[in-house]
């Protein structure tokens, strides 16, 4: 078995930066997700709710219409997957949980929604939390500055694993994720500056969850757009994985899976 999984994204959204409604129906995101499970996803995550700049909010019952039946035909066309849902709202969380969904993303570590750490307490199961310098569900293009961006992360990741422990989440089931992109800052150097030093936030004593995919600080000099930042999402996923991750989340799965092959070589010898 691999030492990292791969987080293949699908999102059923009309406004993600880069997969924006196309696999919005059941159909095309069930074929989506058999497409992904063949080229070595571990894990399907599902998101109703998109959180870059500029996106809406979305009402619990729009994010559920979104999710719930998607979760429910990946499972029974592939009963043996792994499903992630990516939400903020302990609701919809518990939802998916109830219908076969083992894992939960949320991006705002628990800020969003006061009830997120107690569900996942009863629950049992694997929680992400990611860093953000918003505390929304979705993040700004603002140009936040770091006297040293490791530094703020870990002290953040480490209260909001704290502050799911006090609520009775088992050490155990908490994955921390830096963030990446907008969710740091506008400035990429601090995405890179993450990438180069995340073994630096193993001593947190969690997995390391990254999702660098195709993300606005790998647009680079040339300001690439979202299509051609496949290059970059394979090197900063690898980087990654060479640097301890253990969870990469991507919409290429096949490729990125290659190269963090690679870098698990590298890192194994």
């Amino acid at each position: 078995m691999s030492p990292f999984k791969i987080v293949g994204i699908l999102n059923t959204t009309p406004d993600s930066y880069f997969d924006g409604g196309q696999f919005n129906q059941v159909d095309t995101a069930v074929k989506r997700a058999g497409e992904m499970l063949a080229e070595g996803a571990d894990i399907i995550e599902v998101g109703g709710e998109s959180t870059g700049p500029g996106s809406r909010d979305v009402s619990l019952e729009e994010e559920r219409e979104r999710t719930m039946s998607i979760i429910q035909a990946i499972l029974k066309a592939y009963p043996d997957t792994h499903v992630s849902i990516d939400s903020s709202k302990s609701a919809l969380a518990a939802e998916a949980l109830d219908v076969g969904a083992m894992m939960v993303n949320d991006v705002t570590a628990g800020r969003a929604d006061p009830e997120m750490f107690s569900v996942m307490a009863q629950r049992g199961v694997p929680l992400v939390l990611m860093y953000a310098k918003d505390g929304s569900p979705r993040t700004t293009i603002n140009e936040v500055r770091y006297d040293d961006v490791i530094t703020v992360v870990k002290e953040f990741l480490k209260e909001r694993k704290e502050s799911a422990m006090a609520a009775g989440v088992n050490p155990s089931h908490i994955i921390l994720d830096p963030g990446m992109g907008h969710f740091v800052s506008s400035d990429p150097q601090y995405s890179f500056d993450i990438l180069a030093r995340l073994a630096e936030l193993l001593d947190l004593g969690c997995p390391l969850f990254v999702s660098p995919s195709r993300k606005s600080f790998l647009a680079g000099s040339e300001n690439l757009s979202t299509e051609d930042r496949l290059p970059g999402t394979v090197a900063a996923s690898a980087i990654a994985v060479l640097h301890g991750a253990h969870y990469i989340r991507t919409h290429d799965v096949r490729e990125v899976r290659r190269g963090c092959e690679v870098a698990m070589n590298i890192r194994e010898n």
